[in-house]
């Protein structure tokens, strides 16, 4: 689950990664651009959470016919949010151009922000069919499905960001467009290998759907508002940061982008994690095993907690080569080793407080980790981001140092909360 969460995000890395040596514009387009895909692809995605909790809570009951049910469900539902989010990255240069972003910089990422929105729909019915199968503690095919996914789209990069092979060089708009045909491919593979599973009549994978089918699904559903609410807000606190960092220049959008990527690569690791905390703890309250509910929580956070700082160590010795890494532009080089010193402190809260919050949901706490995080990042990390960025003119060194404060104050407070919700049988 570690490695398939990570694989969807390395995706977007190794987009950046192949602009950052084509152009420093276009990484700052990409960056901008697939902001509004990315709030949108998150609040999906935690909408469809409770396909993974409700088809663990099933398997720990011993009913395995429903874990199908589950995923018959939420097929349709995920098209819909789909649908709504393919509509609404249609209008990304006219969102930029209102926030107050520069013509160049609204017309390069509304493209990007359009071309991402097609692929919306086959994202997120990967994404439940891979919740599906990870609440059936089997993750492997779903993290073979990303890892080949991500060797087709280094080749398609290849060819449409550069021009390679006959084909016109596209840049930023060359690197979506990739990523976007390769989603694709992952949705049909995904499906295709659930639909033909050998044991898919156990599961009742291929059973008629049941009438009321949306009734029927309203534990899952209302699980799935709250994750999705609480992502939501995570995510458009995050990218509000992506909007300060436009108004700075694009050569901060460029590298607050690529921060940002790096931190989110790292903190996908932390939330393969999270979903596998929320399985064994959505199992064990399936099986009313109260102990084992309380246990799974807290062995997920401790080593989420390991692994975030042994990465955290590493990015901290080798944030040079990093730098190089990412990109050609002198520039760029020259700024990123500083913002990747702060990355290296962020992603021990920030792994921690996504596990927790995956405790919660796993033991059936929907909507109070909404209302924590949108204390921690909307009332701490979006007013310290300003100060630090513009009236204490940090830059983009405020930008992510804020980001460390909001995501340790929702550690405290999640983690605090899991103890209670724990406390009572």
């Amino acid at each position: 689950m570690v490695v398939a969460r990570a694989g969807i995000l390395t995706l977007a890395t190794a987009d950046i990664v192949m602009l950052g040596h084509y152009g420093a514009a276009d990484v700052a387009w990409y960056g901008i651009g697939m902001t509004p895909f990315i709030v949108l692809l998150l609040i999906g995605i935690g909408m469809l959470t409770g396909t993974l909790v409700m088809t663990s809570h099933a398997r720990g009951a011993g009913t395995p016919e429903e874990c199908g049910a589950v995923w018959r469900r939420s097929l349709p539902y995920a098209l819909v949010i789909g649908l709504v989010g393919t509509g609404l990255t249609q209008f990304g240069e006219t969102f930029f151009l209102l926030v107050g972003q520069s013509p160049a910089i609204a017309a390069g990422g509304g493209r990007v922000t359009a071309i991402a929105g097609l692929a919306l729909i086959p994202t997120l019915l990967f994404v439940t069919t891979s919740f599906f199968l990870e609440g059936l503690a089997r993750p492997a095919p779903g993290m073979v499905v990303i890892l080949c996914g991500n060797v087709l789209n280094i080749v398609l990069n290849w060819l449409l960001i550069f021009g390679h092979a006959g084909f016109a060089a596209m840049g930023a708009e060359g690197a979506i467009a990739a990523t976007s045909l390769t989603r694709f491919t992952m949705a049909v593979a995904a499906i295709s290998y659930v639909w033909w599973m050998r044991d898919g009549n156990v599961f009742a994978v291929r059973a008629r759907p049941a009438s009321g089918w949306w009734r029927a699904g309203r534990e899952q559903w209302r699980l799935g508002y709250a994750a999705g609410a609480s992502q939501g807000v995570e995510s458009l606190a995050f990218n509000s940061l992506t909007m300060m960092a436009g108004l700075l220049g694009p050569l901060a959008l460029a590298s607050y982008s690529i921060a940002l990527n790096l931190t989110a690569l790292v903190f996908m690791l932390a939330l393969g994690l999270g979903a596998a905390t929320a399985v064994r703890v959505g199992a064990a309250r399936g099986a009313a095993d109260h102990q084992g509910m309380v246990a799974a929580g807290w062995v997920g956070l401790a080593a989420t907690v390991t692994m975030m700082a042994g990465f955290g160590i590493l990015l901290w010795l080798f944030r040079e080569p990093l730098a190089m890494f990412y990109s050609d532009d002198a520039a760029l080089r020259l700024v990123l080793p500083a913002l990747f010193f702060i990355v290296a402190f962020i992603l021990v809260p920030d792994g921690g407080q996504v596990v927790m919050s995956f405790a919660l949901r796993g033991a059936g706490d929907a909507w109070t980790p909404t209302a924590l995080h949108l204390l921690s990042f909307f009332v701490v990390m979006i007013p310290a981001a300003w100060l630090l960025a513009f009236p204490a003119g940090l830059g983009t060194t405020g930008l992510m140092t804020a980001i460390a404060m909001g995501a340790a104050t929702s550690l405290a407070i999640l983690s605090l909360r899991f103890r209670i919700v724990t406390r009572r049988r």
